[in-house]
């Protein structure tokens, strides 16, 4: 059983943890897809994208606005329709746009008060800035795929956060929603961690 007197420093996951990263990726890729006249299924776009995310994510590192436009010619490829190349650079910056869980900052500002805040993402840095605003906390370290070069599951990206944070690993509590990209690699770490279930229910 965790003890939450036992750790300083909360890491987080960003998008689907604290960013509403299904809403606001359904908010961009609707008028695309009406553009179109492809038929516009969201659980079903929503799986495309998860395979096609990671997909894109393996191998040499590339800048996750280029996985985001990967990912949109790949859904356009499965789906019957080619993405303009203007739908393609609007998609790739869209993260900024993508909304934050009504919850995340209020629950941000009052842990705050106790532990020490990171954030370890899948994301280029200027587009985690501008999801930052909408979080309304100043994190005392924020490490980006960019930084790292290397999208999680990887380890490199841990390691790195904890490097940066320089606390005893049994000091850090990660919290995140993907099993896939954290909670699988942080218990292989030996990473104690909180699973945050916002697909409860869908």
């Amino acid at each position: 059983m965790l003890r939450l007197d036992d750790f300083e420093v909360l890491t987080f996951d960003c998008y689907g943890t604290l960013i509403d990263w299904e809403t606001g990726i359904c908010r961009a890729l609707e008028p695309v897809f009406a553009a179109h006249g492809a038929e516009w299924a969201p659980e079903r776009v929503l799986e495309l994208f998860g395979e096609l995310e990671a997909e894109a994510e393996r191998g040499e590192y590339r800048e996750y606005r280029a996985v985001l436009g990967a990912v949109l010619e790949g859904l356009g490829a499965r789906l019957g329709f080619r993405p303009a190349a203007a739908e393609v650079a609007a998609f790739s910056g869209s993260v900024g746009d993508w909304p934050a869980f009504p919850d995340s900052a209020g629950a941000l500002r009052a842990l705050q008060r106790r532990y020490r805040l990171a954030v370890v993402s899948n994301v280029d840095d200027d587009l985690f800035a501008a999801s930052a605003a909408r979080l309304q906390v100043a994190f005392d370290w924020v490490v980006t795929a960019q930084q790292v070069r290397s999208y999680k599951p990887c380890l490199r990206n841990f390691r790195a956060a904890f490097a940066r944070i320089g606390v005893p690993q049994a000091r850090i509590l990660h919290v995140a929603q993907s099993l896939f990209h954290d909670i699988a690699p942080a218990n292989v770490l030996g990473l104690s961690c909180v699973w945050v279930n916002r697909r409860q229910g869908k």
